[in-house]
């Protein structure tokens, strides 16, 4: 599931605020990539010690395995506080100093606004991150990288997708990552007015990758938004049908 970051090159380095985040937004995009041979990796920036349900060490236990699930090559978790990420030169230069290790050419953040500000917070924060691990004059004892792509995992955000991935084979394989977390999501006392049941998990999930799959003309997907303007080479290659 993990290398050791020194021997181990990235090609898409997804950030979140908590371990599990990775595995509700993009989780099936992982799992695309790496059966395209491509090495993906997550960082995720919280043990998640501040949640309701569960405790620091049941979530490394359960990230490890979804990390098996989504076939990542390299998962690690920073200790910035559950509940209260900041965006400070701190934190930009830990993360940064990461981003040097695995040299990703893609990075996935999530979309800038959120419920939770962990997410509205990392999607800032990794933005500058990127930025700040491309200047030369700060030092980490790496060389400088920054990333070609950055994009925003959007599928709780209110927002037009700028392009939907696939995941159309690999929806089962993203749910029973989702579902290794079981400290979250198997029904239990704790949140139990804020959580899913979890017999709903599965329907709820299905549907909102089945609403963004026919986005894009296809029965699953997984919805991105990205800043910059696309462009085309040839235009009888575009995909998606118009009508």
């Amino acid at each position: 599931m993990t290398t050791e970051a020194a021997d181990f090159v990235a090609d898409v380095l997804a950030i979140a605020a908590h371990r599990d985040d990775v595995e509700q937004t993009c989780g099936g995009t992982l799992l695309r990539m790496a059966a395209r041979g491509l090495r993906t990796a997550i960082l995720d920036l919280t043990q998640g010690e501040a949640g309701t349900r569960g405790s620091a060490e049941e979530r490394a236990q359960e990230a490890a395995q979804a990390a098996r699930l989504l076939g990542v090559g390299y998962r690690q978790a920073l200790s910035l506080p559950d509940g209260a990420v900041q965006n400070t030169l701190e934190n930009r230069i830990e993360i940064a100093r990461v981003l040097r290790q695995l040299r990703p050419r893609v990075v996935i953040l999530p979309y800038w606004q959120a419920r939770h500000p962990d997410h509205a917070t990392t999607g800032v924060l990794g933005y500058d991150a990127c930025f700040l691990s491309g200047l030369a004059k700060v030092e980490t004892g790496l060389p400088p990288h920054r990333p070609f792509k950055i994009v925003y995992a959007s599928l709780y955000a209110d927002v037009r997708p700028s392009f939907i991935v696939d995941i159309t084979p690999f929806i089962e394989q993203r749910l029973a990552a989702l579902m290794a977390y079981r400290s979250q999501y198997a029904n239990q006392a704790a949140g139990g007015g804020l959580f899913v049941p979890e017999e709903e998990i599965r329907e709820r999930t299905f549907a909102e990758a089945r609403h963004y799959g026919l986005l894009a003309g296809v029965r699953y997907g997984e919805p991105f938004v990205q800043k910059e303007v696309g462009l085309v080479d040839d235009l009888t290659l575009v995909p998606v049908q118009s009508i």
